[in-house]
């Protein structure tokens, strides 16, 4: 499955997923996992991957925050991602 933004064909979800790497303002740990779940449920979809070990614990947070968004549809993701990345760029 590509990581890349541009295989869904959602031109306003491309811009905000090259906007969130110019953010001048740093999202906190909070933030940064939901742009990773949505990220991932926008492109992948589920998650179905085994989780991480107990050592692993940025490993689990990321799993964990992605697989909240199980049943989550591919549009509905980029929507929220797209929406995050606003109120992301708003605060700087």
């Amino acid at each position: 499955m590509s990581a890349d933004p541009a295989s869904t064909g959602n031109a306003e979800f491309v811009q905000a997923a090259n906007d969130v790497k110019s953010l001048t303002y740093k999202p906190n740990n909070d933030e940064l996992l939901q742009l990773y779940a949505l990220f991932k449920q926008s492109i992948v979809g589920d998650n179905t991957t085994e989780r991480p070990g107990m050592f692993d614990l940025q490993g689990k947070a990321k799993w964990d925050a992605w697989t909240k968004l199980k049943g989550t549809s591919n549009a509905d993701a980029q929507a929220q991602y797209i929406a995050l990345v606003k109120s992301l760029q708003a605060k700087n």
